[in-house]
């Protein structure tokens, strides 16, 4: 009987991962862009996220109470939402760059990240005060759009709600246009060859400060365009929602290969996947022993045995060349 009802969930169970699995890519871009062109860590990068998110739920509250929120089409809605979200993401990312990390350019790598953990700490503050003195409540609850909580049948048992599938094509579509514009644009090469050299790029002509900034500004965009999209499907949201999905998207970066665009996509599917098939299946196959609370200690278990026998990720970390 256990095996029937294994067999019969596994395809929502995979729609469920992949889902999950896509917003973790889209956050492991930010630290994955970042640790490409500067070998440092963005753990403010999860505030980031939240930012997106934040700004988005505003974005359709104030729609919400104005009246207007019912008047506009579900999909110029989204788009409003995701570019209020990049835009605010974007633009704190290359503030924090600018203000708490490039001072400390040239400086041994722990102090840059104890700057990006003070950053963190103080973005979650910054946001709590904020929506605290504006909202007096900084758990906030994404306005309910109809056409989003739609479903679409896949198969005899298996569904998917509209809002996931636009997560999914969404994020595809930001994962490709990002991979293409780093790959085969002028300022994708000016990124790339800043990573590789910064004082042979600077020499070369190329504005450093300005490619690491755009770097930033890629990377936060991409963060914001998580966070509004993980209010949609899953929300609540308050000002600590980024820590979780944050360390679960830098675990994904490092899975695909740190500094690998196609790996952090590929690590955070993989790793959305382990997540839902731990989380549905463990109760069935331990009898119940263990539920989807574990399904933390599955996934981070997994990681690290594919890191003892492939330490650079599943398509390899991307690695300067120093001649």
């Amino acid at each position: 009987m256990e095996w029937d009802i294994l067999i019969r969930i596994f395809p929502q169970v995979l729609v469920d991962g992949v889902t999950l699995g896509f917003v973790y890519a889209l956050i492991a871009l930010g630290y994955t862009m970042v640790y490409g062109v500067l070998e440092m860590i963005n753990f403010a990068h999860s505030e980031i996220f939240v930012m997106g998110a934040f700004v988005g739920a505003e974005v359709l509250l104030i729609m919400q109470a104005s009246g207007a929120l019912g008047s506009i089409p579900a999909l110029p809605l989204l788009v409003i939402v995701l570019a209020a979200g990049m835009a605010a993401a974007g633009g704190l990312a290359v503030a924090v760059e600018r203000v708490a990390y490039r001072p400390l350019r040239g400086a041994p790598r722990l102090v840059p990240l104890i700057s990006a953990i003070g950053v963190s700490f103080f973005l979650q503050d910054a946001i709590r005060l904020t929506e605290s003195l504006w909202r007096n409540a900084f758990f906030l609850t994404y306005p309910t759009i109809a056409f989003f909580d739609e479903r679409i049948r896949l198969v005899a048992t298996v569904d998917i709600s509209v809002k996931s599938l636009t997560l999914i094509a969404v994020s595809i579509l930001m994962l490709v246009g990002l991979s293409l514009f780093v790959g085969r644009t002028k300022l994708g090469k000016a990124i790339r060859a800043v990573a590789e050299d910064q004082a042979t790029a600077g020499l070369m002509g190329i504005n450093v400060n300005g490619m690491i900034s755009l770097t930033f500004l890629i990377g936060g965009m991409m963060g914001g365009a998580a966070g509004a999209l993980f209010g949609v499907q899953y929300g609540t949201i308050n000002p600590y929602t980024g820590f979780i999905p944050g360390i679960k998207a830098f675990t994904a970066a490092v899975l695909g290969g740190i500094g690998n665009i196609p790996g952090a996509m590929l690590g955070g599917v993989v790793l959305g996947l382990l997540e839902s098939f731990a989380a549905s299946y463990m109760s069935l196959l331990s009898g119940g022993a263990f539920g989807a609370e574990y399904k933390d200690i599955f996934a981070f278990s997994m990681l690290i045995l594919i890191l003892i026998f492939r330490p650079r990720g599943l398509l390899g970390e991307v690695v300067r060349e120093k001649l």
